[in-house]
């Protein structure tokens, strides 16, 4: 399917491409499969700069983390955010 969306930059840095996490699950033109996978780099990232702002590496935005595994959660339904595993980067 093509999308007007520039995946391959939307997987490296999907911040630089959506304005939100809800902008990525309402967009009409990806897949399921896109959107899931898109969020997840997106909660990759947002986990390794709660972690590095935790080790006082880094100061910045304020996260969107709680609206990306949201957005997650309501495309898949099996995604466990009350339950992580136990290390800081959490992981989907």
């Amino acid at each position: 399917m093509k999308t007007d969306v520039d995946l391959k930059q939307a997987l490296l840095d999907p911040a630089s491409v959506f304005a939100s996490p809800w902008s990525v699950r309402n967009h009409a033109e990806l897949t399921k499969q896109q959107k899931v996978e898109i969020l997840k780099r997106w909660e990759y990232e947002e986990s390794e700069v709660s972690v590095a702002e935790e080790e006082g590496m880094v100061e910045g935005a304020p996260s969107v983390l709680d609206q990306v595994l949201a957005a997650l959660e309501e495309l898949v339904d099996e995604i466990d955010t009350e339950h992580s595993p136990p290390t800081k980067h959490r992981g989907i």
